[in-house]
């Protein structure tokens, strides 16, 4: 059995990387990429000094780690080595994720991946990032292609939302890959309107029973007349949700209001509160929730004295608004880890049917659902 690495490439999104992890990292990549066969020669300590602007010590560390990691040799007076049990080229696997930097929970996730150990030699590889333009369609195109031009054994994906093109980006992506025939693994939401179901593999979670989980305990607090707000051309993930929160009021009191808007704009908001009057907010998730509290807030209305509030994904500043949220926690590190071992899965059996890998999620109480008595 080879010996599991897992590693990320592009130094800017893991800054919290010191310079010999960065070197450690450079040089597996290059060992699963068969840039150094299994008993070749790695460059000499000074020859790396120089490559990579680092002290001799810095290098030195670098290697005495790839030593203890069982992938190279290192033999005094004569240099280090490939291990010949270590390097067989191993997996390198794409990441494609063009919400990263914009929506929390995929810097996570994809820590997760990299710090997961499956008894599989492999390397993860950047995409090009997509960016808020009008050429979407063509960046993403390139990206694709640089992933192929890798020669990638598999590729994590996690489609495209808030944009017009979205669908058909989406579906662009994956059947550049699907002719090359390279695997697609889902991160957290599928490429397709839900309740439709693609053919690949998604890890996530549950997002429908989040979806009620969060409405029936805003119930439980005592809310009467509950609306959900999201915005247009969101993930499948939030239709889920929208499911789950009408599951939750079915049968009682509530009726269902579901709200597609900029959380940010005003009129819109104020709209909500006349025509709803609402008492309580399911919000799509955590960054809808704190644009709405901010909205809220400049409309005079008070959380949760006015009306309360729920989102999802526990995102690092969920704890930290002017009124702390109540909110669904993903195991973001948990789905990376999992989303590996996915994918070994699937190139191992690539003929197993499409997979939903769903993970548990748990409530996170805070002061925006208010006390248990109004």
């Amino acid at each position: 059995m080879q010996r599991a690495i897992c590693i990320i490439r592009c130094v800017k999104t893991r800054p919290d990387l010191s310079k010999h992890e960065r070197i450690r990292q450079t040089l597996i990549e290059a060992i699963a990429k068969g840039q150094y066969e299994p008993g070749q020669r790695l460059p000499s300590e000074s020859a790396l000094v120089k490559t990579f602007g680092a002290s001799r010590p810095t290098v030195n560390r670098a290697l005495r780690d790839l030593q203890l990691s069982g992938v190279i040799d290192r033999r005094a007076g004569s240099g280090s080595y490939v291990r010949a049990d270590a390097a067989t080229r191993g997996y390198l696997f794409g990441l494609l994720i063009p919400e990263l930097g914009r929506t929390e929970i995929f810097e996570p996730i994809c820590s997760g991946m990299a710090d997961a150990q499956h008894g599989s030699h492999h390397a993860l590889l950047w995409g090009s990032s997509l960016a808020d333009s009008a050429n979407l369609e063509e960046q993403a195109s390139l990206a694709c292609r640089q992933l192929v031009a890798q020669k990638v054994s598999g590729v994590f994906f996690a489609p495209l939302e808030l944009t017009p093109e979205k669908d058909l980006i989406n579906r662009r992506i994956a059947e550049i890959f699907d002719r090359a025939g390279i695997p697609l693994t889902l991160l957290d939401r599928d490429l397709v309107p839900y309740p439709e179901r693609s053919q690949y593999d998604l890890v996530g979670i549950d997002n429908r029973r989040a979806g009620y989980t969060i409405t029936s305990h805003l119930l439980r607090r005592g809310c009467r007349r509950l609306a959900f707000v999201g915005r247009p051309r969101s993930a499948p993930t939030v239709d889920a949700r929208i499911w789950g929160y009408r599951e939750a009021l079915a049968g009682g009191e509530a009726e269902p209001h579901v709200f597609r808007i900029d959380p940010e704009d005003r009129t819109e908001v104020k709209r909500v509160l006349d025509d709803a009057r609402p008492d309580g907010f399911v919000c799509a998730n955590d960054f809808t929730a704190a644009q709405l509290l901010k909205t809220l807030d400049a409309l005079g209305v008070s959380v949760p004295d006015d009306v309360r509030m729920a989102g999802f994904d526990d995102v690092k500043y969920a704890s930290l608004l002017s009124v702390p949220l109540t909110t669904i926690h993903q195991p973001c590190a948990d789905i990376g880890a999992v989303a590996i071992g996915a994918m070994l899965e699937r190139l191992r059996s690539p003929k197993m049917p499409p997979r939903d890998i769903l993970l548990n999620f748990h409530l996170v109480v805070r002061d925006s659902c208010g006390s248990a008595a109004r």
